[in-house]
C-alpha cells in the first residue's frame, strides 16, 4: 500500500470526519447558513483553530455568495482546494544540503512525541538514500533512549555517539559532530531530552546546546527539527509556537496521527506559523513515516475512505 494509502486508512481510522454524513444530511438543499455553521463545528470538533476556521469559512462565505456553490459536493471540493491551498506553502521536505559535512540537524520536542522514533526512522531513510549518518544520543536523562538510540544505530547502520545518563547534554552534541567531522559523515541527527515548552529552564539548556553546536560549526544546526504529537490538538500549536520563539524551529514532523488525533491541528499550525512540515508519521512502522504532501492529506481529511489524491 502507497503511503497515502495508509494515511487515508489510518487518519482518525479512516474515517471521514470532516464531511462524512453532510451530504446525505443536507440532501437536495442548496448551501445555506445551517449548512455552513454544521461545517464550522466540525472543522472546531476536528483540532483546526478558531484562526483557520474563520480563514476557510470566509472564503467560502463569498463563495456562496456569489452562487459559485451550488451544493454539499461542490461546497465539499471547495473545501478540499482551499484546504490545499493553506497547506501547499508548508509542504517543504527536508534536503540535506552535502555542501555542509555534516548537515546537523538538531531534534527537539516534549516528552514522548516521538522524537526517538522519530530520529531512528530519519536515520533509516537518509542511510537509504546512500547518506552516511551519525546519531548523537543527546537524551541523557532518560537512560531508555540511549539504549532506544543505540537500537535504531544498529538496525539502520548508523554511528552513535553516547555518553553515561547524565552526561552535560551539550558535550555530547559537541563530541558527536567532531566525531561526525573526523569520520566524513554526511549527516548528524542530534537528540536531546523531552522538556515541556513551559519549563524555562530546560528551554535555556536547549538554547546552550545550540550555542555549542555553533562554536563547533558556526552555520550548525542546519535544521532544528520540531517533533509533535498530532493527538495534544491545540497544546501541540502552544508547543510549536514557544520552541519556535525560543530556538528557531525551521521544520516539523508530526507523529501519531493513527491514534485519536482529527488531523486539524496541521491546519491550524500552517496558518498559524507557516513553518515547513517535513515529515508526518502515521503508525511505528518505518513505512508509516513519510514527507508531507498537502493535496494528499488534505483529500484525507476531507474525503476519508476511497479518496484519491
Amino acid at each position: 500500500m502507497s503511503f497515502f494509502g495508509r494515511l487515508k486508512a489510518k487518519l482518525n481510522r479512516g474515517t471521514s470526519w470532516l464531511t462524512g454524513g453532510l451530504a446525505d444530511l443536507f440532501a437536495g438543499r442548496r448551501i445555506d447558513a445551517e449548512i455552513l455553521d454544521e461545517l464550522e463545528t466540525r472543522l472546531l470538533t476536528a483540532d483546526v483553530g478558531v484562526e483557520a476556521t474563520g480563514q476557510l469559512l470566509d472564503g467560502l462565505r463569498t463563495r456562496v455568495a456569489r452562487q459559485e456553490l451550488a451544493d454539499v459536493p461542490a461546497l465539499v471540493a471547495a473545501l478540499r482546494e482551499s484546504i490545499i491551498e493553506l497547506l501547499q506553502p508548508c509542504a517543504r521536505p527536508l534536503v540535506i544540503d552535502v555542501a555542509h559535512q555534516p548537515y546537523v540537524i538538531l531534534v527537539v520536542g516534549v516528552n514522548g512525541s516521538g522524537k526517538t522514533t522519530t530520529i531512528g526512522k530519519l536515520a533509516q531513510r537518509l542511510t537509504r538514500d546512500g547518506l552516511s549518518v551519525m546519531l548523537a544520543a543527546g537524551d541523557t536523562f532518560r537512560a531508555a533512549a540511549i539504549e532506544q538510540l543505540e537500537v535504531w544505530a544498529s538496525r539502520t547502520g548508523a554511528a552513535i555517539v553516547a555518553q553515561q545518563a547524565g552526561a552535560d547534554p551539550g558535550a555530547v552534541a559537541f563530541d558527536a559532530l567532531q566525531s561526525a567531522r573526523s569520520r566524513g559523515s554526511n549527516v548528524l541527527i542530534a537528540d536531546t531530552a523531552g522538556r515541556l515548552h513551559s519549563q524555562s529552564h530546560l528551554m535555556e539548556e536547549l538554547k546552550k546546546v545550540r550555542r555549542v553546536l555553533q562554536r563547533a560549526e558556526p552555520s550548525a544546526p542546519h535544521e532544528v527539527l520540531l517533533v509533535l504529537d498530532a493527538n495534544q490538538g491545540q497544546n501541540a500549536l502552544s508547543q510549536a509556537v514557544q520552541f519556535h520563539q525560543a530556538i528557531g524551529v525551521t521544520g516539523l514532523v508530526l507523529t501519531k496521527l493513527d491514534g485519536t488525533a482529527k488531523g486539524g491541528i496541521v491546519l491550524a499550525i500552517a496558518r498559524r506559523l507557516g513553518l515547513p512540515i517535513r515529515f508526518i508519521g502515521i503508525g511505528e512502522g518505518p513505512e508509516d513515516f513519510g514527507e508531507f504532501d498537502a493535496r494528499a492529506f488534505a483529500t484525507a481529511l476531507v474525503d476519508g475512505v476511497g479518496a484519491q489524491p
